[in-house]
């Protein structure tokens, strides 16, 4: 993985992390269930943010470099996994 793209999803994590904290005080302090269910939407929101980041990365560096390779071995390997993790994401 990139640096760049390490760095921004370490950050967008601890964001959410954060906001998973705070979804526990709302349910400790019985907070109204919109409120709560608004949240976790948010919060799954983040955490798709950052599988579509590290998929971006993986494609434009890991695939491409299969690609590049020439090692149809390794291009079938990565477009193998790629499919299956696509599949995974429905």
């Amino acid at each position: 993985m990139q640096n760049d793209t390490r760095t921004a999803c370490l950050r967008r994590l601890s964001r959410i992390e954060g906001q998973v904290r705070g979804l526990s005080r709302m349910l400790e302090e019985d907070r109204y269930c919109i409120d709560i269910v608004t949240q976790v939407a948010a919060v799954r929101a983040a955490l798709k943010k950052v599988e579509e980041e590290v998929l971006r990365d993986h494609v434009a560096h890991c695939v491409a470099h299969a690609i590049q390779s020439g090692d149809a071995d390794a291009q079938r390997t990565k477009v193998d996994e790629l499919i299956e993790v696509l599949g995974k994401l429905r």
